[in-house]
């Protein structure tokens, strides 16, 4: 995952459900960073999930290739 800590900061509007946002506050959480680092998280899972699918062809044809041939190198392995 990326770290955004020193990048400049731009303030936005977001809403958030209150008994979450009263819980949060009162548990001393910092919104700001946790919605940053939530949405960190998230590009993280979506440019994961969108490299995947642009990678699945190459994965279905890789696999294809080792069920036909096997595992490369096989002979030399020691275990």
């Amino acid at each position: 995952m990326r770290n955004y800590a020193a990048a400049p900061k731009k303030s936005t509007s977001v809403s958030l459900a209150e008994p979450l946002l009263a819980e949060a506050k009162a548990l001393g959480v910092n919104a700001s960073q946790a919605a940053e680092e939530g949405f960190a998280s998230a590009v993280t899972r979506q440019r994961r999930e969108q490299w995947l699918a642009e990678n699945q062809e190459a994965f279905k044809s890789a696999n294809e290739e080792f069920e036909r041939r096997g595992l490369l190198l096989a002979d030399l392995h020691l275990f």
